[in-house]
């Protein structure tokens, strides 16, 4: 199986994500469902967009890893966040959770999220 991060030629380029990702061969799909910023206790890791990123974020690599991937088989993730929060602390909690995101991302501003107390909720698809 190849994953291929596509940037092309004639669409922006942006070092924080690919525009799309490409799969070919037998594969194992993943997709870990909407991941907010629990902690294994069941309670949140902060009340900030960049506390609960990162949470979020780690909580999406403890899934793919019981699934045998890791950070690198992610082919997408799709990140919903309320309303009025600032995006760019999520991707600076994300920066130093996974370091580059290249993979092609997906952001949502929602009115809110199924927990009243969560400011974001991320998503994956993963390949191996």
């Amino acid at each position: 199986m190849d994953i291929e991060h596509l940037d092309p030629a004639g669409m922006a380029r942006n070092p924080a994500f690919s525009q799309a990702v490409a799969v070919t061969g037998a594969e194992k799909l993943i997709f870990v469902g909407g991941q907010n910023g629990l902690k294994a206790d069941g309670t949140m890791a902060g009340d900030t967009m960049r506390e609960q990123s990162a949470q979020a974020l780690r909580n999406v690599l403890t899934a793919l890893e019981a699934a045998g991937a890791s950070q690198e088989n992610v082919t997408r993730l799709g990140i919903y966040m309320v309303q009025g929060q600032d995006a760019r602390e999520g991707f600076a909690a994300a920066q130093e959770v996974w370091g580059r995101l290249a993979t092609a991302i997906t952001g949502f501003f929602v009115a809110g999220l199924a927990r009243p107390d969560a400011l974001v909720e991320i998503e994956a698809t993963a390949v191996l």
